[in-house]
C-alpha cells in the first residue's frame, strides 16, 4: 500500500511538470528564426501560397489560441502533422523512437558492465596501483566529449580497420547490436567514468561504516559483506546518477546519432529544427520529457526498493 501511494504521489508531481514543459516547448519553438511556411513552400513561393500555408498550420491565430490548440490536441494524442515528413507526428516519432531507446539501453548496459567491477576493484585497493591506474584511465575518458570519442572510434575501428560499420541500424537483433556498438561504446566510455567515480566513493564510504566493521568483527565472509551490506547501500546514490545519465544520454542522442548516422529521434530532431517543423519539434521535445520523467520514476522506485525509508519522504 505504501508503495502504491508513493507511485501515485510521483505521478501527481509529473502533472505540473508536463504542463510547464509544454509551455516552454511552445514558446521556444516560436522563437526559432525563420518561417515554417517558407521552409515548406520554398523561397520562390508566392505571398498567397505562404498565406494559405500559415492559415492551414494555424500560424495566423493569436499566440494564446495556438497554445490552447496545442494543449488540447496533445491531450487527445494528436501531435499534428509533420511539415518535413508530411505524416502524423506521432507516427514519425514511433518509427524512430525504438532505435534511440535501444541505443540508450545498450549504452547504459555497457556503462554498468565497465564501471561496476572496476569501481569495486578501485575501492578495495584504494591508494594502491590498481586504484591509481583505473582512475587515471577513466579520467582520460571523462576529459573527452562524446562526439570526439565517436570520431576516433569511427576513424580507426570503422574506416581503417573495418571492424564495424560506419553507420546504420541493422535489421535483426544481432545486427543491431553490431551496428550500434560504436555509438553505444562512445557514450558508455564517457558515462562509465562518471558512474565509476561515484560508485567507488560510495563503496569506500560504506566500507568505513560502523555496521560493516561490525560485520567483519563477527567473522562474516567477505562475499556476504560486499553483497548484502556494501553493494546494497552503495548503489543508492549510484542509481540516482545512472538515472540522470540516462536523461543526458537521451538528450545527447542528437550529436551521437548524427555522428554515426543512426536513424533515431535525436537525428530527427536536428532535421526538424533545420526545417522549422513546429509540430515535429514540439512532439519530439515532449517525447523526450515523457521518457526522462519515466526514467526518473523508475529511479525513485529502485531507490525505494533498496531503502524503504525513501517512500516516507
Amino acid at each position: 500500500m505504501a508503495l502504491l501511494q508513493y507511485i501515485l504521489n510521483r505521478l501527481i508531481l509529473m502533472v505540473p511538470t508536463f504542463f510547464l514543459v509544454m509551455v516552454i516547448i511552445f514558446l521556444l519553438v516560436r522563437l526559432l528564426p525563420g518561417d515554417p511556411a517558407i521552409a515548406l513552400a520554398g523561397d520562390r513561393a508566392s505571398d498567397a501560397d505562404l498565406a494559405a500555408i500559415r492559415e492551414r498550420l494555424g500560424l495566423n491565430e493569436p499566440l494564446l489560441m495556438q497554445f490552447w490548440l496545442f494543449l488540447t490536441n496533445t491531450l487527445k494524442g494528436d501531435l499534428g502533422t509533420s511539415i518535413l515528413m508530411r505524416a502524423p507526428v506521432i507516427d514519425v516519432i514511433f518509427n524512430r523512437l525504438p532505435t534511440t531507446v535501444f541505443l540508450t539501453v545498450y549504452a547504459v548496459c555497457l556503462s554498468l558492465i565497465i564501471a561496476g567491477p572496476l569501481a569495486f576493484v578501485a575501492a578495495l585497493n584504494r591508494g594502491r596501483w590498481p586504484d591509481n591506474i583505473i582512475r587515471s584511465a577513466f579520467q582520460v575518458g571523462l576529459s573527452m566529449p562524446v562526439f570526439y570519442i565517436g570520431l576516433i572510434l569511427l576513424t580507426f575501428l570503422a574506416a581503417q580497420l573495418r571492424w564495424f560499420p560506419v553507420g546504420g541500424y541493422g535489421e535483426t537483433f544481432p545486427a543491431q547490436l553490431y551496428h550500434l556498438f560504436l555509438p553505444a561504446i562512445a557514450v558508455a566510455l564517457y558515462t562509465s567514468a562518471i558512474i565509476m567515480r561515484n560508485l567507488r566513493s560510495a563503496v569506500i564510504e560504506v566500507l568505513d561504516a560502523e555496521y560493516v566493521q561490525f560485520a567483519r568483527a563477527k567473522g562474516l565472509p567477505v562475499r556476504l559483506i560486499l553483497g548484502r551490506h556494501v553493494l546494497r547501500n552503495a548503489l543508492i546514490s549510484t542509481i540516482t546518477l545512472v538515472g540522470l545519465s540516462i536523461g543526458n544520454m537521451m538528450s545527447g542522442t542528437l550529436v551521437t546519432e548524427t555522428v554515426f548516422a543512426v536513424p533515431g529521434v535525436g537525428r530527427l530532431m536536428l532535421e526538424a529544427i533545420f526545417a522549422r517543423d513546429y509540430p515535429l519539434i514540439q512532439g519530439l521535445t515532449l517525447t523526450f520529457a515523457v521518457l526522462v520523467s519515466l526514467v526518473f520514476l523508475l529511479t525513485d522506485l529502485c531507490q525505494s526498493a533498496l531503502d524503504p525509508r525513501i517512500r516516507l519522504t
